[in-house]
């Protein structure tokens, strides 16, 4: 027989090395993920804010590992594209029999341009059509129940309860169930359609976040599919039923890009994913996949996402509105609904940070609990478009803010690193374009999102309108992290009182003041808020004005209190 040539054993050493820490990524992503029932039985709060940090963790630990290894293994010949040719090949042809292969093309990705820096994509060393391909699942049973011939909404809710199991049993399930019942029937009333339920599909795997597990599935009335989302929660006296939520807007922003991410078992992520895409249809593919922990396969969905948009639209990259940051220089699409923020070379006067800085901002974001209020971003490297895709001031202005960041050829534009977030509406420029109404309730839940953040350990810095934004649901979220830290880092003071006249006419502040000294009677002068909105806002949310609130919030953190933000209006809520 003659010998196999060396390359080929290299190669298929190399395709099955990279196989084999995918598979040791996925088992212990499985392993933290299937915790989370424990912790919501056993309430342990702590330890499931523990394992999504080290959840987060996994996938970038696995791919420097093997980067290392395939190192080893080819030393001058790592670069060379003709052996990651072949070694493509050979995995797609073992991947291919994965029921979770598409999450496995991303891992080779991510090794590839870990060892290459690839700009742009490179067909041949990269997966580059995964979003658009699919393959037959062998399927060995469905991802849901299917309840039928449904005697009545109650006994629904009960036959639902009642499958899924938890080492705490219901505090008390009938009324649970007559409670859900009434909320799903006055849903079809108020809505003006069929009350007639035809079938009902749950998934079997729960969804664990915070201090709640979700039964998610879907109600057919007719030809008509509503969502139908029951929020649990495990109390001293049990497990109780939460929430119903029932319209796609209330499920979409309990799936939000402001929030952490799922912990929900799939064996086989790309049905679970088109079951969620079933129930909210305007969500990305990338979002769905994003939100039940495949951050970076969601991320690849996401760029394929944009190469589609590019192929379609021709409309160009332009600055996006608002005013300018003095940290990101921010550009988009009209007719697209993500922003691309790259951090400039020099910082505009007074912000007093690095680069580091800045990007360690944006990790304690992606690692922390984003609690509905912080936009997730997504951390790209090497993008490479058309040139003739950006306007001529946006090119001019990148030039002159962030050219350290930037290739610009006669052709291309490479932007070395970028972040990628969904775009909202600036709260100064919303609050200028809304009726009263729509103002008034914008300020309220400015407010509210302060609140969220500080029960989630979070302090925005920065209380400008402008650092603040209004999703499609009109909630209001926060995308400007320079100054953002962590709550209990911070010394909440009260101003000192004048010693004399002169105190007081005084610019600089007659007393010491720490770097971490925060003075909230000040954040009044910050807000930019017109007299009629200010005054709303001091009637819902003076508290925050007052060092006590945030001493009080300061004293729960160090306890270990874990507070609970709800990701639902109280008018969803059963026991409200």
């Amino acid at each position: 027989m003659t010998p196999e040539p060396t390359h080929s054993r290299q190669e298929r050493h190399c395709a099955q090395a990279i196989l084999k820490a995918f598979n040791e990524y996925q088992r212990k992503f499985k392993m933290i993920t299937q915790r989370a029932k424990a912790r919501f039985e056993y309430q342990d709060w702590q330890g499931m804010k523990g394992d999504a940090a080290e959840r987060l963790d996994l996938y970038r630990e696995q791919v420097s590992l093997i980067a290392i290894e395939i190192n080893k293994l080819f030393g001058e010949s790592v670069n060379d594209k003709k052996i990651w040719t072949k070694t493509k090949v050979i995995y797609s042809d073992l991947s291919s029999r994965y029921d979770v292969w598409e999450l496995a093309e991303t891992f080779f990705n991510s090794v590839s341009r870990r060892i290459f820096t690839t700009v742009g994509v490179d067909p041949q060393i990269e997966f580059v059509d995964t979003c658009s391909r699919t393959q037959p699942l062998r399927i060995r049973q469905p991802s849901y129940r299917t309840y039928q011939q449904v005697q009545s909404t109650a006994k629904l809710m009960e036959s639902i309860l009642s499958d899924y199991k938890h080492q705490v049993g219901y505090k008390d399930m009938q009324r649970d169930a007559q409670l859900a019942a009434e909320k799903v029937d006055n849903h079809f009333l108020t809505s003006g359609y069929s009350p007639y339920i035809e079938r009902a599909e749950m998934l079997t795997a729960v969804f664990y976040r915070g201090k709640r597990a979700y039964l998610v599935g879907r109600i057919f009335s007719g030809s008509n599919i509503f969502p139908l989302v029951l929020a649990l929660l495990n109390t001293h006296g049990g497990i109780v039923m939460d929430a119903v939520l029932m319209s796609e807007n209330d499920v979409s922003i309990l799936f939000s890009f402001t929030r952490s991410y799922f912990h929900v078992h799939a064996e086989r992520p790309a049905v679970l994913v088109s079951f969620l895409k079933s129930i909210m249809p305007r969500k990305r593919i990338a979002e769905l996949y994003i939100s039940i922990g495949f951050n970076k396969h969601g991320k690849s969905e996401l760029y394929c996402d944009l190469l589609q948009h590019l192929n379609r639209s021709n409309q160009m990259f332009e600055f996006a509105e608002g005013e300018k940051g003095m940290v990101m220089e921010v550009f988009t699409m009209p007719d697209y609904d993500l922003v691309f923020k790259v951090i400039k070379d020099r910082f505009t006067y007074p912000k007093n940070t690095t680069r580091e800085a800045v990007m360690a901002k944006y990790y304690l974001v992606f690692k922390h609990d984003r609690a509905g209020r912080l936009v997730d971003a997504q951390e790209f490297e090497h993008l490479k478009f058309n040139r003739n895709r950006f306007s001529a001031d946006l090119i001019d202005g990148l030039k002159r803010v962030a050219a350290r960041n930037l290739i610009i050829s006669e052709d291309y534009v490479v932007i070395k690193h970028v972040y990628i977030e969904r775009r909202v509406t600036p709260l100064d420029i919303y609050l200028g374009q809304v009726d009263e109404a729509q103002a008034r309730t914008a300020v309220v839940d400015f407010g509210h999102a302060i609140k969220d953040l500080a029960a989630a350990n979070i302090f925005p810095g920065d209380m400008l309108l402008k650092n603040f934004g209004v999703t499609r649901h009109g909630r209001v979220v926060f995308y400007d992290y320079d100054e953002l830290c962590l709550l209990s880092s911070c010394n909440f003071r009260k101003m000192p009182q004048t010693r004399s006249y002169e105190d007081e006419l005084s610019a600089e502040p007659w007393f010491a003041v720490g770097e971490n000294d925060i003075f909230p009677e000040e954040f009044k002068n910050f807000l930019g808020l017109k007299e009629a909105l200010r005054e709303v806002f001091m009637e819902h949310h003076g508290d925050l004005f007052e060092v006590h609130f945030w001493h009080h919030i300061q004293s729960r953190i160090d306890a270990g209190s874990t507070i609970d933000i709800f990701p639902y209006e109280q008018s969803r809520r059963l026991n409200t």
